[in-house]
């Protein structure tokens, strides 16, 4: 056995347990200003990188590809996370509308 191998086991970014890591990724992130953040102004940027990202990966080894259950459950906790949709928030449709006919008025 080598000396020393075993010790490094327990040090790292990967060997944190997955809270440590989202906070320190998490800091991470905030510490990079809007304007600085590409994937914020330019979307179609930001697709692309996902399609090559997807792309690179085989299909035997894509997730939602072989586990169904598991992309229906991240897509529902993706809907939770956003705040649901207007059937779920009344108050927030309505001011919604609002805005939106306050910004088409005499546009016609």
């Amino acid at each position: 056995m080598m000396a020393g191998k075993s010790d490094t086991s327990n040090r790292g970014f990967a060997s944190m347990d997955e809270e440590k890591q989202r906070e320190i990724a998490r800091k991470g992130g905030e510490s990079v200003p809007d304007e600085k953040r590409s994937f914020s102004k330019d979307h179609e940027l930001a697709s692309e990188a996902g399609r090559k990202g997807g792309q690179s990966v085989p299909d035997e080894k894509r997730s939602f590809s072989q586990d169904h259950e598991l992309a229906s459950e991240a897509g529902r906790k993706g809907g939770q996370a956003s705040g649901g949709n207007f059937s779920n928030n009344r108050e927030r449709a309505a001011d919604a509308g609002r805005r939106g006919g306050e910004a088409s008025h005499g546009k016609r």
